[in-house]
């Protein structure tokens, strides 16, 4: 007596498809935590900012696709109390936006990627 057992491989985990979904799924969650991020940043420096200039607000944007910057603004450290002429310095000991921006990028990520995924699930 004999028995073959054999297979075929084929569909997307085999010819491809499954890795580029998976890779256009990744670079989407990347672009799409950082769009969440920038507005949440925004969001936080309408909360501390007594007196808003437009000028920061409008540096502030996502490059590369994953990266929040606010353009390298000179005063962005000082900003952030990360600067060399905050406190002891200054009785000015910065603002905590770019902190709670993460905090909040963080425990909204899981989710962000959740829903995104359904999207690209059908495609592996």
């Amino acid at each position: 007596m004999r028995l073959d057992v054999s297979t075929s491989r084929h569909g997307p985990m085999f010819d491809g498809r499954a890795r580029t979904a998976a890779n256009a799924y990744v670079n989407r969650l990347e672009r799409d935590l950082a769009d969440t991020g920038r507005t949440f940043l925004l969001e936080e420096l309408d909360r501390v900012l007594k007196t808003q200039t437009p000028y920061y607000a409008t540096r502030i944007k996502v490059e590369g696709g994953n990266t929040i910057t606010d353009s390298r603004v000179i005063y962005g450290p000082w900003l952030a109390g990360i600067g060399s002429r905050n406190y002891p310095v200054t009785k000015f000991k910065g603002y905590d936006h770019w902190y709670v921006t993460r905090d909040r990028l963080n425990a909204r990520k899981q989710g962000i990627g959740e829903r995104l995924l359904r999207r690209y699930t059908g495609r592996m």
